[in-house]
């Protein structure tokens, strides 16, 4: 189940980061941030979608259709989430920390040079780059940056300021102490 609605909701974020950041975000650019932020999550989350979205492989490079097609004449009337999960805007800020500042062309280059895309351009235009390859390039990061460079993990202090590891608590099963 992916982490968040729609990818309207994540393109809307980018957008709002974007003018914070006082930075017109180019459609094209866009479109490779949601590519990255796809990928960089299925890494992290054992191949989890971030958000339910099909990319293909455009001449152009990396595309998202739906988000393309909506986006192609300015900003879209679509209802989407305001607050996203604080995990998955997290991650997002992340993704816009260590790519936000790339141009347009850099980041479609870096999306062309990939495994999965590049595979799923032989199979012929426009053909679904599949989540899986998707993880798997990113993983193997020969040609974009490792998912350590992207994201950094949460580091939790105690109250004297020490650094923690922390884990989820898993109950052991019935019947086990």
């Amino acid at each position: 189940m992916p982490a968040v609605r729609s990818a309207f909701d994540v393109a809307f974020w980018f957008l709002d980061r974007a003018f914070n950041d006082n930075e017109y975000l180019q459609p094209q650019k866009m479109q490779q941030l949601l590519y990255l932020a796809q990928a960089y999550y299925a890494v992290l989350n054992k191949g989890q979608k971030l958000m339910p979205a099909v990319f293909v492989a455009d001449e152009i490079g990396p595309v998202e259709p739906n988000v393309y097609v909506a986006f192609s004449r300015g900003k879209p009337a679509v209802d989407v989430e305001l607050f996203l999960p604080d995990d998955v805007e997290r991650f997002l800020d992340g993704v816009w920390r260590r790519f936000g500042q790339h141009t347009a062309e850099r980041l479609t280059r870096m999306g062309r040079e990939t495994m999965a895309y590049r595979q799923a351009r032989q199979r012929g235009p426009r053909s679904e780059i599949p989540v899986d390859a998707m993880r798997l390039s990113f993983t193997r990061a020969q040609t974009t940056p490792g998912v350590d460079q992207v994201v950094r993990p949460k580091v939790l202090r105690t109250q004297s300021g020490r650094p923690v590891t922390v884990r989820s608590w898993t109950p052991a099963p019935a019947g086990q102490k």
